[in-house]
């Protein structure tokens, strides 16, 4: 955790209080004492500082000022084949981390169907990976996350808007063109589930804008290949 992520119900004023987790990694990781500093910030708002006033085995008191903006959002929408909840859980970490704003999960015909009941898909469980890629980033600007179950229909009457003003990429191994280096624009960029789209669903990606590019001749696994992409597209 390299900054105490806090929702707005943990700040009064200029007085923040701090409880479980977070108050588990103040006294167990950082060895936090009263009178020492620590990076916070508050979801979708400043960072900052907070001096700790008391700290007890229940809660911690923080003196919080708060003056310095999260650092610029990466200018990509991620469109995400459902993958399995434990890859979903440390890819959200990993494209949170990274900057990413707009996610949409969607299905595929190679998602399984029971990918779709998980607990992992439940919005506090969404939320709490999503802090974990905040607070290693040192960010506060929560993306913003949708899940559409039905491909084409998502594919037909709501992509073309999405993708507007933006590079409309996505990631398939069967093809000549390399992805991009070092984008100087806004991409939309859609990758698949582990076997990646099937050819109908890139034909239909096509036909709304997107351009199918590669890695190279390896195959990558979903949580190793979209960092990879994001990376290659904006070097940080």
């Amino acid at each position: 955790m390299n900054l105490l992520l806090l929702k707005p119900d943990q700040i009064n004023q200029q007085t923040a209080t701090v409880s479980g987790r977070q108050l588990e990694h103040l006294i167990a990781v950082q060895r936090a004492e009263v009178g020492d500093s620590v990076r916070v910030g508050e979801v979708n708002g400043l960072m900052g500082q907070g001096i700790i006033k008391t700290l007890s085995a229940e809660q911690a008191i923080l003196e919080v000022s708060l003056d310095t903006p999260p650092p610029p959002a990466t200018p990509l929408c991620l469109i995400l084949a459902l993958p399995r909840p434990k890859m979903l859980r440390r890819t959200l970490q990993s494209v949170t981390a990274m900057g990413v704003k707009a996610i949409y999960l969607v299905n595929s015909s190679r998602v399984e169907k029971s990918f779709w009941q998980s607990p992992f898909l439940q919005p506090l469980a969404l939320e709490e990976q999503m802090t974990l890629g905040l607070e290693q980033a040192r960010d506060t600007q929560m993306p913003k996350l949708h899940m559409r179950k039905r491909f084409k229909p998502f594919v037909e009457d709501e992509l073309g808007d999405i993708i507007k003003g933006s590079q409309a990429l996505v990631a398939h191994p069967i093809t000549e063109l390399p992805c991009p280096i070092n984008s100087d624009s806004a991409v939309t960029l859609a990758i698949g589930p582990e076997g990646g789209f099937i050819p109908y669903e890139v034909e239909l990606l096509n036909s709304v804008g997107f351009d199918a590019v590669h890695l190279g001749p390896r195959i990558l696994r979903v949580e190793v290949a979209v960092p990879a992409l994001i990376s290659r597209l904006f070097p940080a």
